[in-house]
């Protein structure tokens, strides 16, 4: 009698999988640091087979903390993918020394590239562009290159509130994407609420930009600790989602979750299957287990870990 009543629960389990959602989430990618990669015992029991992997690098980590943490990755089985912050890079000679390193000790073969979050350049370098343009990573026999996009503007890079400027990178980018042998994808900041993101994907596909969009999404974390990263990375028009979650004493202690914004992109998706964005990746805010874990209860086939497929 047990046994039947535990696989009649394992069965309805499965059925409340959203197979729209599922099918969304279909190779994900997260990103972690090294300090945040050190809390995990083994990302195997966390993430898919063959996930893609960012590897944040922030201003003051030593390059053989970034190095290590992709060698771990890489021999888990994992596509590493780390950021190459153009303002924290001194000189050509710097840049070709991490690619090498990362070649030689982890077997990356693909960057995200990105000016970075410091004011100021620490050398040559202050922009994705030049990075690019340095031909370092063509050379190398990079295959896959991913760029920063912003679904709700960068007042770093628009002072005005427009968004002249960054339309002309991505525009440039687009001219770069047709001559190196790479492929190339814009991965974005996070928004919380579908409506401008599908705006603003319409919006650089109509404007000729086609690279393919990775949807940045904050993965569950405390209303608080959003709000905080909402607000230091410069969200725009959806942050008043968290705002009028806030407002609400009974959910204010309670994590906020990607569910619903996540749940709207996959049904546009299925509605519009030409639609530009193909994948999501994953900022986890409130950490990779919590992440992890939510994508494993959502995701269905598209989130076993791979320790258990």
């Amino acid at each position: 009698m047990s046994l039947l009543s535990f696989r009649k629960t394992k069965d309805a389990t499965k059925t409340t999988v959203n197979p729209q959602l599922e099918a969304f989430l279909q190779d994900y990618s997260i990103e972690v640091m090294p300090r945040t990669a050190e809390k995990v015992d083994d990302f195997r029991d966390l993430l898919p087979a063959g996930t893609r992997v960012y590897i944040a690098h922030i201003e003051g980590t030593p390059i053989e903390d970034m190095v290590a943490t992709a060698k771990r990755l890489s021999a888990d089985g994992y596509k590493v993918m780390p950021h190459f912050p153009a303002r924290i890079i001194k000189d050509e000679a710097t840049l070709a020394d991490w690619i090498a390193r990362y070649q030689g000790e982890a077997g990356v073969d693909q960057a995200l590239l990105l000016a970075g979050g410091v004011a100021q350049p620490h050398g040559d370098y202050h922009s994705s562009m030049q990075l690019l343009e340095s031909g370092q990573f063509d050379k190398a026999g990079f295959k896959h290159l991913h760029v920063a996009g912003h679904p709700e503007g960068n007042r770093d890079i628009d002072k005005d509130g427009t968004d002249k400027l960054v339309m002309e990178a991505l525009h440039w980018k687009q001219r770069f994407n047709d001559t190196t042998d790479a492929e190339m994808a814009l991965a974005t900041q996070f928004a919380f609420e579908a409506k401008p993101i599908i705006a603003w994907a319409d919006a650089i596909k109509e404007a000729g930009v086609t690279l393919p969009i990775h949807i940045g999404i904050a993965g569950p974390a405390k209303l608080q600790t959003m709000i905080k990263f909402a607000m230091a990375c410069g969200v725009g028009p959806s942050l008043k989602v968290l705002q009028k979650r806030a407002k609400d004493v009974s959910k204010l202690l309670l994590p906020f979750e990607p569910t619903e914004v996540l749940t709207d992109l996959a049904a546009h998706k299925a509605a519009n299957p030409d639609f530009n964005i193909t994948n999501v990746h994953f900022f986890p805010l409130g950490g990779i287990k919590t992440n992890a874990n939510w994508a494993i209860a959502n995701g269905g086939t598209s989130a076993v870990p791979a320790s258990q497929s």
